[in-house]
Parts: C-alpha cells; sequence; structure tokens
C-alpha cells in the first residue's frame, strides 16, 4: 500500500513538472509585452511609468507575487489588472520572460529606412482643387477627432452636432492626434505602432493623403506654425523624425541611441512629448530617458538643434505650454521619475525652475492647462497618475494649490468657455474612476463632481452634496453580464466652447456635458474604447497642441 503510495506521489510529482497539472501557457510573451507592457516598461524594460523590470531589479523577487501583481494590478498606479486576459500559467511565463531578459539590440533611426515606410495614398493638389470647402460639415474647425484606442481607428465627429463622420483604420493603439492650424484641412494621427497618416478633412469621408511608419513604437506630434512641417517621436527606434506638413516626406531624422542621462551614463532613449510654439521657429522634443529636451529650428537649413537643456528629470512624459502673456515661451515638461514639471524658456533656450509636484505624484498634464486667476494672474496645472491631486502653480514657479481629487488622473484642462478646470480620476480604481473633478478656476476649490454610474448619473456640490443635476445611464455589461462601472477621461472643449465631451472608456461612448454648468447633455454611441479627443476649434489657440 505504501509503494502504491509512492508511486502515485512521483506520478504525481511529474506531471507537476511538465506543466501539465499546473497548466501550461502558449503566450508568445516577448510580442504581448511589447504590444501591453512596452510602453509603460520600456523597450529593455527600464521602466517608465511602470516600474524597472530588468532582471538586476526583480531576478530575485518572488515570482508568485509578481504573477499575482500581473494578474490582480497595482492599485494606486497604472498598473492595470490581466486577469480578464492572462491565465495563471500566462503570467507565470511572463515573469520567466522578465526575470531572465538578456536585452535587446538598440535600433538606430535612420532616414534610409523611415522612407521605405512613406507611401502616398491620394493627389493632395487634386482635392485641393475638389473641394475648396468642406464637404460634411459647415467648417471644418468643427470637427474633433476621436482616437479608438482597441479598434486602432481615428474617428472624425461633427463637434456641432456628435454626428460620427468617418472611421479610419490608422495603427495600433492610435495615440494623438493633431491639426495644421495654418490649413486647418489637414490632419494627422500617430499610433503607438508608428504609423503617421494624413487627412484631409475637406474631402468626403475624410480622405487619407499619405502615411509613414516612422518606427515600430511612437508616441507624440507636432506641426510647426506656419504649417511646412510635422514632426513624431519615437519610443523605438529611439529618436525623432521631421516631415514635409504637406506629404509626410521624411525629411531628416534625429537619432536618439546614444545620448548622456541624468547620471551621467551613455544609453538610448525613447522621445516622448512633441511641442511647436509660436514663440519662435521651434519643434522641442522630450527625451525620456537621458532627461533632454532638445531644441529644433525649423527655419534653419538642414533643421538644426539649437538648444540641449539637459537635467530637467528622469522619466520625462508629457508637456504643455503657457498661455497669457509671451504665450508659448515657456514649456511646462513633466518629469514622472523626479516628480517635477521642468519649466524651459524657449527665448533663453535653458531650464529656468523645477515645480516639485509632490513625492510619488508622478505629474501626467494635459495641453490647455494654463488660464488666468484674478489673485494670482496666469496659472498653470497637472494631474498626478498615483495620487488623487491636481497640482497648481504660478509665473513664479511656485505651487499655489493643491486640489485632492478621488483618484490618480491622467488629463487636466480648461478653456475660456468653461468657469472650471475639468480633472479626472481614471487611475483611481473601480470605485473612483467614474468620477471627473470641476475645480473652480477662481477659487481654485472644488465645485462640482461628475459621477457616471452603471444606471445614473450625477453632478453633485461637494460642500452640500446636492445633486444639482442627473440623467439615466445606459447599462452597458460585460461578456460576463456584470455591469460595467463606467471609466471616464478626458475632457475636451467642443462645439465652439458650448460643450465639453468626456471619454467612457470600457462604456464604448462619449458624453456630452454643458461646459458651463457641467450638465448632461447627450452621449455620441457606438465607439470602441474612445480615448483621446481632440477638437480643432479648441485647439488652435493652444500653444503646442
Amino acid at each position: 500500500m505504501r509503494l502504491n503510495k509512492l508511486v502515485m506521489s512521483v506520478a504525481a510529482l511529474a506531471v507537476v513538472g511538465s506543466g501539465l497539472f499546473a497548466g501550461t501557457s502558449n503566450m508568445d510573451v516577448e510580442k504581448v509585452f511589447e504590444k501591453e507592457c512596452q510602453g509603460c516598461h520600456g523597450p529593455n524594460h527600464e521602466g517608465g511609468v511602470g516600474s524597472d523590470l530588468r532582471p538586476n531589479v526583480i531576478g530575485k523577487k518572488n515570482a508568485y507575487m509578481l504573477a499575482e501583481t500581473i494578474l490582480n494590478g497595482r492599485p494606486g498606479t497604472a498598473m492595470p489588472q490581466f486577469k480578464e486576459k492572462f491565465s495563471k500559467a500566462d503570467a507565470d511565463k511572463m515573469v520567466d520572460y522578465l526575470q531572465h531578459f538578456k536585452g535587446k539590440k538598440i535600433e538606430v533611426l535612420t532616414l534610409e529606412n523611415v522612407k521605405k515606410g512613406w507611401k502616398k495614398l491620394n493627389d493632395r493638389m487634386e482635392f485641393l482643387k475638389k473641394y475648396p470647402h468642406p464637404v460634411d460639415v459647415k467648417h471644418n474647425t468643427d470637427i474633433c477627432f476621436v482616437t479608438e484606442r482597441d479598434a486602432a481607428r481615428v474617428v472624425f465627429v461633427d463637434g456641432t452636432s456628435g454626428k460620427v463622420l468617418s472611421r479610419h483604420p490608422a495603427g495600433f493603439a492610435v495615440h494623438v492626434t493633431v491639426t495644421n492650424k495654418r490649413q486647418p484641412r489637414y490632419a494627422y494621427s500617430i499610433s503607438r505602432s508608428g504609423l503617421v497618416t494624413m487627412f484631409d478633412l475637406n474631402t468626403p469621408g475624410q480622405q487619407k493623403i499619405a502615411e509613414c511608419q516612422v518606427g515600430s513604437e511612437s508616441r507624440g506630434l507636432a506641426v510647426s506654425p506656419d504649417g511646412k512641417y510635422l514632426m513624431a517621436g519615437n519610443y523605438v527606434p529611439g529618436g525623432a523624425v521631421l516631415m514635409d506638413a504637406m506629404t509626410l516626406e521624411p525629411l531628416k531624422v534625429y537619432p536618439t541611441s546614444s545620448v548622456i542621462n541624468m547620471d551621467g551614463d551613455i544609453g538610448s532613449s525613447r522621445v516622448a512629448g512633441v511641442y511647436d510654439t509660436p514663440y519662435g521657429p521651434y519643434i522641442a522634443f522630450a527625451l525620456k530617458d537621458a532627461g533632454h529636451v532638445y531644441i529644433v529650428d525649423y527655419s534653419k537649413p538642414n533643421f538644426p538643434i539649437v538648444g540641449d537643456i539637459p537635467n530637467i528629470g528622469k522619466i520625462l512624459h508629457d508637456g504643455f505650454e503657457n498661455e497669457g502673456k509671451e504665450i508659448g515661451r515657456y514649456l511646462m515638461q513633466a518629469s514622472q521619475g523626479s516628480d517635477v514639471m521642468g519649466v524651459v524658456d524657449f527665448k533663453t533656450k535653458s531650464l529656468v525652475a523645477k515645480v516639485y509636484t509632490g513625492p510619488g505624484t508622478k505629474p501626467h498634464p494635459g495641453q490647455g492647462s494654463s488660464w488666468y486667476n484674478d489673485k494670482y494672474g496666469q496659472l498653470f496645472a497637472t494631474n498626478s497618475m498615483n495620487v488623487g491631486l491636481a497640482v497648481i502653480w504660478d509665473s513664479d514657479w511656485n505651487v499655489v494649490k493643491e486640489v485632492r481629487t478621488a483618484g490618480g488622473g491622467l488629463f487636466i484642462g480648461t478653456s475660456e468657455h468653461t468657469p472650471f478646470i475639468w480633472s479626472d480620476c481614471v487611475l483611481g480604481g473601480p470605485a473612483n474612476w467614474n468620477k471627473m473633478y470641476l475645480i473652480n478656476k477662481q477659487t481654485l476649490e472644488t465645485d462640482r463632481i461628475i459621477t457616471v454610474g452603471t444606471k445614473k448619473g450625477t453632478v453633485i456640490d461637494p460642500v452640500t452634496h446636492k445633486i444639482l443635476y442627473s440623467w439615466s445611464v445606459p447599462t452597458v455589461k460585460d461578456k460576463n453580464g456584470k455591469a460595467v462601472i463606467p471609466r471616464i477621461l478626458h475632457a475636451e472643449p467642443a462645439n465652439h466652447g458650448h460643450w465639453t465631451m468626456i471619454s467612457e472608456w470600457n462604456a464604448g461612448r462619449i458624453g456630452i456635458y454643458e461646459s458651463k454648468t457641467g450638465k448632461f447633455v447627450k452621449y455620441i454611441n457606438g465607439l470602441t474604447t474612445p480615448t483621446f479627443t481632440y477638437s480643432i476649434e479648441h485647439r488652435q489657440s493652444i500653444p503646442g497642441a
């Protein structure tokens, strides 16, 4: 009897050891990492928004705990749950891959390779003659763009009615859209998969003009104020690409495969934010891993780098420019590894200040985060990814207010048409990610809170807790039949300032609200993970947007 038990135990151990009992994974972990994880953790696992995952950091950590983090996420951070996408065996395989990662060969950005990815799709001059005026809208500044992240599409919407005009494939996880402010009939998008696409908004259905594969992973995009040039920022291969804004022909590349970082080490760097400015003939781009901002003068032959501003901070990400006096002179550059907003002066081409946002805040500002306050003058703000906090500072670069919100956020912004700064809590977990804080631009206190529930939406006064407005919310259910708590983010002014559009990421729609009151107006339905919205009319007056 004992012998039989022993034989059975050995057999069981053999099954477990073979992976058949515990479950096996067929996941291509390297490809999954590139798609799902690389954006936050870096192509060489060096970290960024997410933690450093290189073997010298996590190699000796408990593999079981690491797998649990992958499956269940990390509350209070940008790390989501993957238990809906990964099995336990998938998570274990990912941990093994991370703990034994050997590194990747650093690719170098070349003009020759980028030119291979440039493709004309339609005749721009033919469209220019055939469609001198917009066909689908009264003015092309009425149009708003919506990025459908998981559908890999750009959607064009009439911002005065909410009508969907057209949908276009534009690369995996379309990240950013911009317009040509000099000629707003032309619009551009960039995907995380490195595809830049150019559209003509005057044509029926907003037809594509050209596309260019600038890299294998990309983020930022900006058009020069004279309308002649477009710059894209790459994560892989690191660097920036300058293109002709009328054709997308690549003109010059700025490799960042070998730069000096904050610690004095030489290595590669991703390029994060890319910014145009009305202050001078400049486009700036941030070296995410090196802590520099480079300034390119596009008015000079061969488009030289005329400014190199180092030591801004670790892990540079998004940024925005000042409004008001000397509009566009100052770039507020977020450093998520040092919890500061570095202030770059385009006039002196130097770093003039660092605004400390607080420990572990990971600032994530939105464009249009600048307004005039009667007491303090011109003010500026950022959201915090890991903390429910909106940090506000003045033109002397001093923090004047910290406004508590319900959870970490990604976007904050305002416009001249609203009395509020709109701040989301999209990283605050299911209990809070359905809230939008409306902060009064003069009192700098939370004036009202929008909450979108599974059946009912409300706008409340946070002091009296009185419901100011309410509306019925169509319930959305997941694949298991459970009601989805809408995850809301990114407030964008539309309809020439009368509306503010809020994306409901997991509910597949955009909510429209009155900009002056926060009162609900209606929904734009039938969208797939709507994320970033861009109102042409609103962005025309915002520097660097």
